[in-house]
């Protein structure tokens, strides 16, 4: 991984840029994401939430959530000398899925964070993903602390994702971690460029 020569600029060397869209359910550490790899300060469209997400919005799980993405998330990462890549962060709740589409223009490819407390609120994630783009992607699952693991063969059964569909855990407060899961999906859409659909559902 290279930084850039500065906050602002990208490096002289830089020769390819790939957009990322990062998506997921609601809570699942889309922002986290961002904020722990961008090598430039984020662009974060977060609100307080307020009385009126209640009943709207579950924080089922999330006792610390007290924050949400209303628009995007946006931040950049040199990951070699020539490529950098720019991420951008879609909100989770369905209020906001029809912003997906634009987000989505000249994307590679999309990666979906998961959270296994959650799992059943990536179901809808993943139809909204197939119904608003044709781009390939990658599938995350973010390492809470008191989330339970499955097995790579029980995820992919249950989020019904087709064999050719990387699957890896991330914890998307790290760096690493979250650049080594952004590198695995770049590598995905270089080896499926055509758009197709990536799972079975």
């Amino acid at each position: 991984m290279v930084s850039a020569n500065s906050d602002r600029y990208v490096a002289h060397t830089v020769e390819q840029s790939v957009k990322i869209l990062v998506v997921g359910a609601f809570g699942v550490g889309k922002t986290t994401l961002i904020g722990s790899v961008s090598e430039i300060k984020p662009l974060r469209t977060e609100e307080t939430m307020t009385t009126a997400s209640i009943g709207v919005d579950s924080v089922a799980g999330l006792d610390d959530k007290t924050t949400t993405t209303v628009a995007m998330d946006f931040g950049r990462i040199t990951v070699s000398p020539d490529v950098v890549l720019y991420l951008f962060g879609t909100p989770g709740q369905r209020r906001f899925w029809n912003l997906w589409e634009g987000l989505a223009e000249g994307a590679v490819g999309a990666l979906v964070l998961v959270d296994t407390r959650r799992i059943e609120d990536s179901f809808e994630v993943f139809d909204q993903l197939e119904l608003r783009t044709t781009m390939p992607f990658a599938v995350a699952v973010n390492q809470f602390p008191d989330a339970p693991r499955y097995e790579e063969d029980q995820l992919r059964e249950a989020l019904d994702l087709l064999p050719q569909t990387p699957i890896m855990y991330c914890d998307a407060r790290m760096k690493e971690s979250s650049v080594a899961a952004l590198i695995t999906l770049v590598e995905h859409a270089l080896r499926f460029p055509a758009p197709s659909k990536a799972y079975a559902r």
